[in-house]
């Protein structure tokens, strides 16, 4: 790390360049306690001795060790004003007293937490009953990601195995699995040449949503076995041509997330805890927690009736109570036992801004590097077909993307959404991660009858997101 100072001598300032040797010492760690919070003790590492060679610019060698977040006295350490992150705290409390069940709001800074606040509940209803006594949000909640499961799990595991030089994007979903192939009663083919990085652009030819758990949709690929699901995926006809154009699918991950257990020979989900998440000392990002020693209370409710929406959708083994705990995405719940690539993992905002300062750092964290600069440029650069997309990743590409990354986002900054309420934003160009995380289906659908997938938590502007990514970025001192 190369750092520049100013310094007054005599009348006149002077230019220093300051490069960092890494002997032993102290550094501020960020650690997540066992209740999710984050705390800062100083722990035995290292000490940054700083040399400082005037005019020479000497450059002396510098650690190995990534930078681990610490937590900042004053916003305006890092660029932040005070007055302005009031006024993102405004906008979220504003619609929580209008009725938007909850939310946690992270936000990091060149290598600093600036923020991480909790506002409203946690769990507001019982069914369609509201609690006389909700459950108030915590920083340390626990919530289920959606689709943010595809890049913090599935996007971080192929990180690392193609950093690692184990897997090869370009090798095809066939040459794992060989009976992934064309049938000769399908009308659209393309199967057997489909490539990981085509599954990765979201342009491999599979519907968005096939609900192989709901026999009145799946039909003959209606499953509630994991065991047979990959059998199934197989199975399901493709759309469109491969690589004409870009259609944001589910299926893309699952089939992503059997991949990288045939390539490890484990379940995704011990794959990624013990090779990504406990290395980095992450104790709450992880698949099925009700099983791992986490009781309901620890979580974010979403739906109120279970996947009924409200009492309108029927299916069978359909849950109807208020899920708290366990993974809303119905596929992921009934046809994958809970872990899949596209959804089903969970985590809070503190172990969410360490996966975050890991891309920012450039793939590693503390003593942990999990993948490289170079993997990382590879999975983020744009598709040819749609900036808008990388390998997986979403990319301030376009306008059309001020939904996800507000109005002053940077146009290398990626992220992603979840459909319960989850939004990730990364930006290299200002150092900057952004974490919302909200509960926002944690609320009465709007109308069944006309559009059982809008929830009254929808139409708020902490729901879409753009407000407060939005107000984040307004926040920065100009």
């Amino acid at each position: 790390m190369i750092v520049w100072l100013f310094y007054f001598k005599g009348r006149r300032f002077k230019l220093a360049r300051l490069t960092r040797s890494i002997v032993t010492s102290t550094l501020s760690l960020a650690l997540v306690t066992t209740t999710g919070s984050v705390s800062y003790a100083q722990t035995n590492v290292e000490k940054t001795s700083i040399q400082a060679e005037v005019n020479g610019m000497k450059q002396i060698k510098h650690s190995d060790s990534f930078p681990v977040l610490s937590k900042v006295k004053r916003p305006e350490e890092v660029g932040f004003s005070s007055e302005k992150l009031k006024q993102v705290d405004e906008i979220i409390q504003q619609d929580v007293n209008n009725g938007f069940p909850g939310a946690v709001l992270m936000i990091i800074k060149d290598g600093k937490i600036v923020k991480n606040t909790a506002y409203g509940y946690s769990k507001k209803y019982d069914g369609l009953s509201p609690l006389k006594h909700p459950q108030k949000m915590k920083t340390n909640t626990m919530f289920d990601l959606a689709s943010n499961t595809k890049m913090y799990a599935v996007n971080f595991a192929l990180q690392h195995l193609v950093s690692t030089g184990k897997i090869d994007l370009n090798s095809t979903v066939q040459s794992y699995f060989p009976n992934f192939k064309d049938k000769s009663t399908d009308i659209i083919k393309g199967k057997d040449t489909l490539r990981l990085i085509d599954i990765l652009h979201h342009t491999a030819g599979f519907p968005a949503d096939p609900q192989y758990h709901n026999p009145t949709v799946a039909g003959s690929l209606y499953t509630q076995d994991r065991n047979e699901t990959f059998e199934k995926i197989a199975e399901t006809p493709l759309e469109y041509v491969p690589g004409t154009k870009n259609i944001y699918s589910d299926v893309d991950y699952m089939i992503l997330g059997f991949i990288i257990e045939k390539i490890t020979g484990q379940r995704l989900d011990d794959y990624v805890e013990n090779t990504i998440y406990k290395p980095l000392g992450l104790k709450h990002t992880m698949f099925n927690p009700l099983q791992k020693g986490f009781k309901p209370k620890d979580f974010a409710a979403t739906e109120l009736m279970g996947n009924s929406r409200d009492g309108i959708i029927s299916f069978p083994n359909i849950r109807t109570y208020t899920i708290q705990g366990e993974v809303h995405d119905e596929k992921a719940n009934y046809s994958m036992g809970g872990v899949s690539g596209h959804a089903g993992l969970f985590s809070t905002t503190s172990d969410l801004a360490v996966l975050l300062q890991v891309m920012l750092n450039g793939g590693g964290y503390g003593k942990v590097k999990l993948f490289d600069q170079k993997t990382i440029d590879q999975f983020s650069a744009p598709s040819d077909l749609n900036p808008t997309y990388g390998l997986g990743w979403r990319r301030n590409g376009s306008p059309s993307m001020s939904s996800t990354f507000g109005l002053y986002a940077s146009p290398n900054a990626i992220g992603h959404t979840g459909w319960v309420g989850t939004l990730t934003i990364i930006d290299p160009d200002n150092n900057l991660g952004i974490v919302l995380l909200t509960n926002k289906k944690h609320s009465p659908v709007i109308d069944p009858l006309i559009n059982p997938n809008k929830f009254v938590g929808d139409d708020f502007a902490t729901g879409q997101y753009k407000a407060v990514a939005t107000a984040v970025y307004e926040s920065l001192i100009k």
